[in-house]
């Protein structure tokens, strides 16, 4: 079981759209450097709790929503640091995987929630409902970049 990573995207704040980044240094129990998770500074940064390192999305589910007419997510709205491809992202709930160099933990799904079309501004709450991707955290350092695999370990 193996896909690849379409997309990396870090924002620095809370609130601010996320920026596509060519590569991103993932650190254990930290998250992205760039991102504000990493920083603390994100929107649920307040609240403890696995997952809130990474947040990944499928590039199937984001091409779903433009043919069942909804809105185009594609450049960072869906407000997620990995779009990946190939890979069903619930079944890494709870299994190790690596991703690039990295080392990672599915935790959770990653809900959607009305914050999503505020920081957004498109209507993804309904459209995202049920298929929002996968929360993980770090558990070994390592880089990570457009086109490497994504593989259970």
């Amino acid at each position: 079981m193996t896909g690849l990573v379409e997309a990396i995207f870090v924002a620095t704040r809370a609130g601010s759209l996320p920026v596509s980044v060519s590569a991103v240094r993932a650190f254990a129990g930290r998250g992205l450097e760039g991102d504000r998770y990493f920083e603390g500074i994100g929107s649920f940064s307040r609240w403890p709790g696995e997952g809130r390192a990474v947040s990944l999305i499928q590039r199937e589910t984001l091409d779903a929503l433009v043919v069942e007419g909804g809105p185009d997510a594609k450049a960072g709205q869906h407000r997620r640091n990995i779009v990946t491809s190939g890979i069903e992202l619930q079944s890494l709930i709870g299994r190790q995987f690596r991703i690039g160099t990295a080392t990672l933990r599915g935790t959770r799904e990653c809900t959607v929630c009305r914050y999503l079309n505020r920081a957004s501004g498109l209507d993804l709450f309904q459209t995202l409902h049920n298929r929002g991707g996968l929360r993980a955290d770090i558990t070994a350092d390592g880089i990570i970049r457009p086109g490497d695999t994504v593989s259970v370990l």
